[in-house]
């Protein structure tokens, strides 16, 4: 299980959650930290989880401008 934390990147985390996901190996876990802003980032992280072929195994507020999501390569 590794921790990413993405926050320093706040809209622009995209492109570093897709490349983070493409080197893991299936069965690991992965933990990404960003900022959400106006949620829009949110649904961003769940489409490219579904799209890299994970599951989401969690997703929740972390504190006033944080969110943290929890994935698992199927």
């Amino acid at each position: 299980m590794k921790r990413y934390d993405l926050r320093h990147l706040k809209d622009g985390f995209e492109p570093i959650m897709v490349e983070i996901l493409g080197e893991h190996k299936k069965g690991e876990v992965a933990i990404f930290l960003f900022e959400i802003g106006d949620f829009s980032p949110v649904q961003k992280s769940a489409d490219i989880v579904k799209e890299q072929g994970y599951e989401l195994l969690n997703s929740l507020k972390f504190n006033e401008v944080d969110w943290t999501i929890v994935v698992k390569k199927d």
